[in-house]
């Protein structure tokens, strides 16, 4: 009751002041509300290509790992925190542009109605989606009435949501109440990347300096699913001793790339050294997915990216029953991933001993999600967003 209460004040005073500032003229200004920041910095970067004379204000969360900063085109503030100097000139500027570009769910969304000519485009942050989300969340039977009427209000506020395939559409259409009308089948962002060879032949270079002992080396990339017991246990669930004995000497090293409150990855590098690599503070997730020569995950929306590098993936899913209990997937997950579910750690490294890949599935995999992610995604979205006005 009183986390509610919190969020009903709070958006109050957002919807006041951002009645305020309404008072005050449009302008030719887009505002990226960002707590990831991928897709965003290549939008900007597509900008900056174009040399659009918009101006751009960043809005990020302390999760945000974009790259802009103040200059003659650009402000930065951080966004949701007590700064109040921070969160005047937020709601100031997201009530007088005429784009908003937005990454996540935010709540402030369900508080504020944009004027006619402003337009809000969701770009999320995942190519696609194993597990579901939105309304479609099983825990939103849980939440109070008031909630629900809140993400259905934030939803409404989406004019555009932007997919790389027809399925993801209909996964938006369901998770968010949208329709035809507000799908841009323009592609993702940051898939630009996979088709960028000065920037593949750029990140392997920056890759091969940083860490010239993996030249000889298999690279296991581990990414799983952020779980909250997991924050709270300080651990993660694979074996990660019996990887080191039985693929160290293979010639194998395990990269981690674990959610940044999860401190067991330093242990483990230091107990394993020359084996286990932390990288969960590496900035970059594009070029990890090149240096990995294999992927292991679970239930995260990475697959979708390295499914365009065509190397083996293998899921790790020790909790399938649990999880698919408390979050739900699309569709049956032992059928729909592109390589061999396992459900130990021994499993996981008789998968990864056979080496085995089934390009046909990998390139299926690819095709169904990544349709319209040609390569001209960012474009495609600039154009859309700054030359129709």
């Amino acid at each position: 009751m009183a986390r509610e209460l919190a969020i009903r004040l709070y958006l109050r005073t957002f919807s006041i002041l951002f009645s305020i500032f309404s008072i005050l003229p449009l302008k030719s200004k887009a505002v990226f509300v960002t707590s990831f920041g991928d897709n965003t910095q290549y939008l900007l970067d597509e900008m900056d290509k174009q040399e659009l004379t918009w101006k751009r204000v960043i809005l990020r969360t302390s999760t945000s790992k974009i790259k802009g900063k103040d200059d003659g085109h650009t402000i930065v503030f951080n966004f949701e925190t007590k700064n109040i100097i921070h969160l005047l000139l937020s709601i100031y500027h997201l009530a007088t542009a005429k784009r908003i570009i937005v990454d996540n769910y935010f709540g402030f969304l369900a508080a504020i109605s944009f004027r006619p000519g402003v337009t809000c485009t969701q770009i999320w942050h995942a190519a696609g989606a194993i597990k579901k989300f939105g309304l479609t969340d099983p825990s939103i039977a849980e939440r109070t009435p008031a909630a629900k009427q809140r993400f259905i209000d934030v939803y409404n506020m989406f004019d555009h949501v932007v997919v790389g395939s027809d399925v993801m559409a209909g996964i938006f259409k369901e998770s968010f109440g949208l329709t035809d009308k507000h799908i841009l089948y323009t592609g993702i962002p940051r898939t630009d990347f996979f088709f960028n060879q000065p920037a593949l032949t750029e990140a392997q270079r920056i890759l091969t300096s940083r860490y010239p002992e993996w030249a000889d080396k298999k690279t296991i990339l581990y990414a799983p699913t952020f779980r909250n017991q997991t924050l709270h246990s300080g651990k993660i669930a694979l074996d990660i001793d019996l990887l080191y004995r039985e693929l160290s000497q293979k010639g194998y090293v395990l990269l981690l790339k674990l959610h940044p409150a999860v401190t067991a990855d330093v242990e483990l590098e230091s107990a394993y050294p020359g084996f286990v690599h932390n990288l969960s503070d590496y900035p970059d997730m594009n070029e990890l997915l090149l240096a990995a020569d294999c992927l292991v995950t679970d239930y995260s929306s990475i697959p979708f990216e390295y499914s365009f590098l065509g190397k083996p993936m293998y899921f790790y899913a020790y909790d399938l029953e649990e999880y698919q209990q408390e979050r739900g997937f699309w569709e049956d997950y032992t059928t729909s991933m592109p390589g061999p579910v396992s459900r130990t750690t021994n499993e996981l490294i008789e998968h990864i001993k056979r080496n085995g890949i089934d390009q046909n599935q990998l390139s299926a995999f690819n095709q169904k999600w990544n349709r319209y992610s040609t390569g001209q995604s960012s474009k495609n979205l600039v154009d859309f967003l700054f030359k129709n006005e």
